[in-house]
């Protein structure tokens, strides 16, 4: 990190090839000018307040122009203005912990030709009802809570009484075990019985009784001792006993090693014959660790962590037998249609053939994959047991398991309410997995203050809402949802305190939501509060100067902070640089980064609940709002996604990413954990990421058009499962973050081609010699500083061509890579040592958040390769899917997981026109496919022949419009013609066409059997499929092309996530209806078949030679078309009883009225019309 150069204010500022801090460095921030900041109590440099502002202009003060834009970064510990004696040692604990805590409450912007700053939060919401009360830590920069006993007193380690909460203390012991305050060693357990409240805790500590030692058979007892593994503990005297104080069944080897004289170790240790760890057989001490068996050392971390699960036999093989022989019942019938031509309608048999060969075509495509479907089971007791179990790598039974970092995108608060994305944040911040390990980032796509505040309070209620899930194993962990559960709340809760404490956060939760509703409101009223008061003070300037009083005020109307300061972001009346186009990047560290050790809370009044054996940390939350610019493309969805890879690897680097949309929570808090099972199994380096299914609430019990979508979900994804894994969804999907960054796989993949399996392509492959490395071990090695022969060097100056110029990030690669392999054991070649992930991580600091900045610039992916082999690929409105094509491609695989209880579960659009515009958007996206170089045409040998077939399919299908819409109309022309698509309804034709679709039904059942769908699911489907083929899908092939031949940009508005005015009906957007014109290829379909319909009964009634096979083969035809289309014929509708009377009337009149013109302008054979000896009016 550089400082400006000249003279003036100076600022922190980001420097693109400099390390970050994290890595090693510290940052060298000169002190701020106090111009237009104060100094606090706590040492930090805050900005002026407006009344302060005002007395200093009366004053004659000078105030600069630009000071809402300008705020100076206050000395944090790490860097103090002047030397001396409180200047923070190295290695000082209250400099990281300070350091940190100045970030948390620093709000940080910056971007394209502008200066990095930090902009000091007083306050994020105008809300102080929420302060933390009572004594907090006296380490510079720290607001915790002083450690308490179990009767609310102060616990002092330290003879000089020196005030620190539990997180400090940890951090002081970690350093050298010395007080912040005295600078004195913390003085050990004998010294501790005479401090404050000594006596109470030696009186309750259990009575110890020393192990006796090892004996060995072996005559060198000696030498064996020599071999086995000791420890002693570094856990301090005073958290000993209060572990002893609050008690627990858990065996603590920590302990038992420093109290006695035990040995530990695998293989080599030899444990005591004593029945039990402390005070014998008898069972004394129950307390603490007494009477707790010894652990049994068994085959589970062996185990393996998944399984595969075929389908039945029974069930899989009438399946393909089926398939087969539709497959070769419909050559047959294709064969026949060709040779059999209807002369007397070629044109009417022509379109027929054209379609049926491509709809064969179509299902080809959809049913080969579908041929080897797979089951995938995970036993979480085994990954339990192997990275959070007490090990000799471990010996503190921390958690081993992975960092992960769980990515939001909003982008319009109006169509995504801020309620649903808290509710997300909330459901995250409460999941089951190491609170260490986890960090949770939120992008703003649209840098709104309104998300901003809203995330700041959702902050604040997780304090009380983490807690009082992890207390009562709360499930599911969205509060709106858990509150609007049906059913019995405490079935299943054992706790006494249960219905209290949920009485209090439930209204707690009111409250907050409350708040979250009268925010718009409470940023509209204080910033036209603010705005009136700038225009009070230019008018005074006005007068005062001397200028002419008729000149308008050139004051913009800007949306304002709680704290009094410009929003960095867009303005609610958009003004220069704070547009949704154009605004700068902004980072605020909501929650900090947790510490390593647990933080029990307590039983103080002051709390809501008491969490006195509850862990009361909460992950890192942040806001990120990447930089937005004119003249940039940035690359909607895809690219803020790509900002936030980039951030997070700067500030949390975990090595798995968790995508979500902001409407889809985490209604499983085990899920995350689900997916480290395959990805830390034995072969889960080559995964590139767990897709879950996408579950959906609010969906009308019919589904009527097919929102929850299971076909697609329980019965295509897991058939690819079973080939090299599902396509990418776009949410509920775990990435592995280097498959991310455009690496191979790590050990080269077996090439599926039909040169390889005909010819043995493979064979002569594998004669190139053995100690040939991959190109990803040259690179991940050349990222790590170890250079080899066959690599010469020009990978090592492609770096920045690929990543940007961020060295701070580059080094975070092979940290990621490392740190996401399994562990090492027999059969894992690419292994981890254990115990490698169980240290703290570093605390932010200013410098890296600076460094965060920097990569989320407008300006940062030029010239690299983001977006187009790094991150998510751009140039396709369906990125989620090119994503996953681009991995698939590379030769990774991905895998499905069907959690019992679902993952996640979100919203879906429920009414007509919004599900319409969904799946336009998609069909939209894979016609781009279709037209660019991720065409699975294109695929490279490393993807299996049938997953080229899956991804062909993807962008095929929506030309399958074309043809349906043909289809559809064909009998209706049937029916006007006189003719059909056959000749005559011989029993050829009608074999066929039984035989076509019986074997058609009998798949369903069978998929209905193996994938767990019901058979309504399934046929609501087929009709979506022509509903959607009939109206979306040909405006998405429309779309396509054009964006292809004549470069017309497609856009699209988002989905609004917000349900339908009246509250009282939870379905009340099923039945609005909002005209599209995509509803004109349907209704026009229907309104056709109807009339036809009429005139060809009318004509086949009044014809002197009636023909009824014909009229008989059309009206089939024309009744399967509006079957197929009646829901979108019920969605017109509107609600139920509500249509008006007239509308039945007027159709009925409207179809007589055309039947009878047909028969006028076409009369039957040997009629005269109207006026003739056919059919008269009387």
């Amino acid at each position: 990190m550089a400082a400006p150069s000249g003279s003036g204010p100076k600022s922190v500022r980001s420097g693109g090839g400099l390390p970050s801090p994290r890595m090693g460095q510290k940052p060298n921030v000169p002190s701020p000018v106090t111009g237009n900041t104060r100094r606090t109590m706590s040492g930090r440099y805050i900005s002026i307040s407006r009344e302060e502002q005002d007395q200093s202009i009366e004053m004659g003060g000078d105030i600069s122009a630009d000071f809402p834009y300008t705020v100076h970064i206050p000395p944090t510990p790490d860097n103090q203005p002047m030397s001396g004696s409180n200047t923070p040692r190295a290695g000082d604990p209250a400099a990281g912990k300070g350091g940190q805590q100045f970030v948390s409450s620093t709000m940080f912007t910056g971007g394209y030709k502008a200066q990095t700053r930090g902009h000091v939060m007083e306050k994020v919401t105008g809300d102080n009802a929420h302060h933390v009360r009572g004594l907090t830590c006296q380490v510079d920069g720290c607001d915790g809570k002083t450690m308490r006993d179990e009767r609310g007193e102060d616990v002092f380690p330290c003879e000089c009484k020196f005030k620190i909460c539990r997180d400090c203390y940890f951090d002081a012991l970690n350093a050298g075990g010395r007080c912040p305050g005295c600078k004195d060693e913390y003085k050990n357990d004998d010294d501790h019985q005479d401090m404050h409240g000594g006596e109470e805790l030696q009186s309750n500590l259990p009575e110890r009784r020393a192990l006796p030692g090892p004996t060995f058979d072996h005559e060198d007892s000696g030498k064996m001792e020599r071999r086995l593994s000791l420890l002693k503990t570094n856990k301090p005297p005073l958290l000993m006993s209060q572990q002893h104080q609050t008690g627990g069944d858990s065996f603590d080897h920590a302990r038992w090693l420093y109290e006695t004289k035990g040995t530990y170790g695998y293989g080599n240790a030899v444990w005591p014959k004593d029945d039990s760890y402390m005070g014998g057989g008898d069972g004394g001490g129950g307390n603490g660790m007494g009477g707790a068996p010894p652990p049994s050392f068994n085959d589970k971390n062996r185990r393996p962590l998944t399984r595969k699960l075929a389908i039945a036999a029974g069930v899989i093989s009438p399946y393909r037998f089926l398939a087969f022989l539709r497959l070769v019942v419909l050559g047959f019938f294709l064969t026949w249609r060709i040779q059999n031509p209807n002369k007397d309608a070629l044109w009417l048999w022509g379109m027929s053939v054209v379609c049926e060969i491509w709809f064969a075509f179509s299902w080809i495509l959809d049913q080969l994959p579908k041929l080897c479907p797979v089951n995938r089971s995970t036993d979480l007791s085994v990954l339990k047991d192997r990275f959070e179990k007490v090990s000799p790598e471990n010996p503190r039974g921390r958690s081993d398991l992975p960092g992960m970092d769980v990515f939001v995108s909003t982008a319009d608060p109006e169509k995504e309410p801020p309620l649903v994305t808290a509710n997300t944040i909330l459901s995250i911040l409460a999941a089951e997995y190491p609170i260490e390990k986890l960090a949770c980032y939120l992008s703003d796509d649209g840098g709104a203050l309104l998300s901003f505040e809203a995330l700041a309070e959702a902050a604040s209620f997780a304090r009380v809402w983490v807690p009082f899930c992890r207390k009562h194993i709360i499930e599911p962990r969205n509060p709106e949802s858990y509150f609007l559960t049906r059913g019995d709340p405490t079935k299943g809760k054992v706790r006494l305190d249960f219905v209290k404490d949920r009485r209090r956060v439930k209204r707690e939760y009111d409250e907050f939501k409350v708040r979250i509703n009268g925010l718009p409101d409470s940023i509209r009223r204080r910033s036209d509060a603010y705005n009136a008061h700038e225009e009070i003070r230019a008018k005074r300037n006005q007068i005062e100067t001397g200028a002419d009083p008729s000149q308008p005020l050139n004051v913009p109307k800007a949306t304002w902070m709680a704290d009094g300061t410009h929003w960095p972001g867009t303005w609610v009346i958009s003004g220069k640089e704070h547009s949704r186009g154009d605004h700068a990047g902004i980072i605020q560290v909501m929650l900090a980064p947790p510490g390593n050790e647990p933080i029990m809370g307590s039983a103080d009044e002051e709390n809501l609940i008491d969490t006195s054996d509850i862990d009361v940390r909460l992950s890192m939350l942040v806001y990120v709002s990447r930089e937005k610019r004119p003249g940039y493309d940035h690359n909607k969805k895809a690219g803020a996604m790509n900002a936030l890879v980039r951030t997070s690897a700067i500030m949390s680097n975990g090595p798995f990413i968790l995508n979500l949309d902001c409407d889809h929570y985490i209604y499983n808090s085990l899920a995350m954990r689900e997916a480290m099972c395959f990805m830390m199994d034995r072969g889960g380096d080559r995964i590139c990421y767990v897709q879950f299914p996408q579950r959906f609430e609010g969906v009308d019990p019919s589904d009527r058009y097919a929102n929850r979508n299971t076909v697609f979900f329980d019965v295509n994804m897991r058939a690819l499962d079973g080939l090299q894994g599902p396509v990418y969804v776009g949410t509920g999907c775990c990435f592995r973050r280097i498959a991310l960054y455009g690496f191979d796989p790590p050990r080269a993949p077996k090439e599926h081609s039909c040169w390889n399996l005909c010819c043995g392509g493979d064979k002569k492959k594998n004669r190139k010699k053995k100690g040939a490395k991959t190109k990803r071990e040259v690179e991940v090695a050349n990222l790590n500083g170890v250079h080899h022969e066959d690599d010469d060097g020009e990978s090592r100056g492609l770096l920045p061509k690929q990543y940007g110029q961020s060295m701070a990030f580059v080094t975070s690669i092979p940290v990621a890579e490392f740190s996401g392999r399994p562990l090492a054991d027999q059969g894992i070649t690419n292994g981890r040592p254990a115990g490698s992930l169980t240290g703290p991580r570093e605390p932010l600091d200013a410098a890296t958040v600076a460094e965060a900045i920097n990569v989320i610039s407008c300006f940062y992916e030029d010239k690299t390769e983001w977006g187009q082999r790094v991150g998510w690929i751009y140039g396709s409105v369906t990125e989620d899917v090119v994503t996953g094509f681009r991995m698939h491609n590379r030769g990774w695989k991905s895998i499905y997981c069907v959690t019992k209880r679902d993952a996640f579960r979100g919203t879906a659009p429920i009414n007509l026109t919004d599900r319409l515009h969904q799946v336009l958007r998609w069909a939209t996206g894979s016609v781009e496919i279709f037209f660019s170089r991720n065409n699975a045409i294109f695929a490279n040998s490393h993807m299996k022949i049938l997953q080229r077939v899956a991804y062909l399919n993807v962008g095929v299908y929506p030309f399958t419009s074309i043809f349906l819409i043909v289809y559809c109309f064909l009998p209706a022309l049937s029916l006007f013609s006189g003719q059909f698509i056959v000749q005559s309804l011989n029993v050829t034709f009608l074999v066929y066409l039984l035989t076509i679709s019986v074997t058609l039904c009998l798949l369903a059942i069978l998929e209905v059997k193996w994938s767990g769908i019901t058979l309504e699911e399934w046929w609501r489907n087929e009709q979506f499929w022509v509903i959607g083929g009939t109206s979306a899908h040909l405006a998405a092939v429309l779309q396509g092309l054009l964006k292809v031949v004549a470069g017309v940009d497609i856009s699209f508005t988002l989905t609004s996530k917000s349900g339908g005015d009246d509250i009282d009906d939870e379905f009340a957007d099923l039945y609005v209806v909002k005209w599209t014109a995509l509803m004109i290829p349907p209704i026009t379909i229907m309104l056709v078949n109807l009339i036809a319909i009429a005139v060809a009964v009318s004509r086949t009634l009044y014809s002197t030679i009636p023909q009824w096979s014909k009229l008989v083969g059309g009206v089939f035809f024309s009744i399967w078309v509006l079957t197929h289309l009646y829901p979108f014929a019920k969605g017109l509708m509107g609600r139920r009883g509500r249509t008006p009377t007239i509308v039945f009337v007027w159709s009925g009149l409207l179809a007589i009225v055309i039947s009878l013109l047909w028969v006028t302008i076409s009369p039957p054979v040997d009629s005269q019309g109207l006026g003739g000896t056919g059919f008269q009016f009387p």
